[in-house]
């Protein structure tokens, strides 16, 4: 999987066909962040990828999405994408902070 485009539509078909599985740390940061994994799942099914890593250390390919668990509640996910297995791993999840990004919540300050 190279393009962002084909990335994104893997991570929000994965969410819909509930193929998601969770860090602990992710987990551990959902609770501080006053979110649900049924939220956080649901605002999956159309995240909107924002960053793509590249698949250097680690040993699957991850990226940084943007997801709205309510119309005023953005967060952001980073998610390892595993076409093996066929699934997407939330390993991180946390607000965004205004003094680190734009409005948008997708361009860093």
């Amino acid at each position: 999987m190279s393009d962002i485009s084909t990335k994104q539509a893997f991570i929000r078909a994965k969410a819909v066909d509930g193929r998601v599985k969770w860090s602990r740390h992710a987990l551990g940061k959902l609770g501080a962040e006053i979110a649900t994994v049924r939220d956080v799942e649901s605002a999956l099914q159309r995240a909107e990828l924002i960053e793509d890593y590249p698949h250097l250390h680690r040993h699957l390919p991850d990226c940084l999405v943007l997801v709205f668990v309510s119309a005023r509640n953005p967060m952001h996910c980073v998610v390892a994408l595993d076409e093996d297995t066929n699934f997407v791993l939330v390993v991180t999840v946390y607000r965004p902070l205004e003094k680190e990004w734009n409005d948008d919540w997708r361009t860093r300050r």
